[in-house]
C-alpha cells in the first residue's frame, strides 16, 4: 500500500474507533450495531474470562438517551495493518466521568486491542479484547 493510502487508511480507522467508543459512551446501540459485523467477538472483564461471539451480550449495556457525563481520552493509538482489509488497534483507554449528584470525578483506565476488517469496501469491528486495570 503506498504511503499515502496507509496514512489515509489509518487515519479512516482511527475515526472509526473514535466513533464506535462514542457510541458506547451515548448508549447509541444503532451506530454500535452499524460499525461491529454480527459475528463479533471479545474478550473484556464483564465476561469473566469468556469468549463471547455476537451481540447480544453487548445490548445489555446500552441505555438508550442516557446522559454522557463522561469523557474519553485515547493515550498511544497505533494502527497496525495486517492486509490490505484488515488492521489492529491498540491503545489505552482513559474515561474520566463527573458523578451528577456531587460524588466527585473519577477516571478509569483500560488496555484495548480492536481488530477491524474491510468487507466490500466497509470496515467493520469483528474482534476485541480490553482488559481493566484496578
Amino acid at each position: 500500500m503506498p504511503p499515502d493510502d496507509l496514512a489515509q487508511t489509518e487515519d479512516e480507522l482511527l475515526q472509526l474507533n473514535r466513533r464506535l467508543l462514542d457510541a458506547i459512551g451515548a448508549g447509541d446501540w444503532n451506530t454500535y450495531v452499524e460499525l461491529c459485523d454480527p459475528s463479533l467477538t471479545c474478550f473484556e472483564p464483564e465476561a469473566r474470562g469468556t469468549l463471547v461471539t455476537g451481540l447480544e451480550f453487548h445490548h445489555f449495556y446500552f441505555h438508550e438517551g442516557r446522559p454522557r457525563n463522561s469523557q474519553i481520552t485515547l493515550i498511544e493509538p497505533e494502527v497496525r495493518m495486517l492486509g490490505p482489509d484488515a488492521a489492529v488497534i491498540t491503545y489505552v483507554r482513559l474515561v474520566q466521568s463527573r458523578d451528577g449528584a456531587g460524588g466527585g470525578d473519577t477516571t478509569s483506565r483500560t488496555e484495548e486491542t480492536r481488530v477491524w476488517r474491510r468487507r466490500d469496501g466497509r470496515w467493520r469491528l469483528v474482534h476485541l479484547h480490553r482488559s481493566a486495570n484496578p
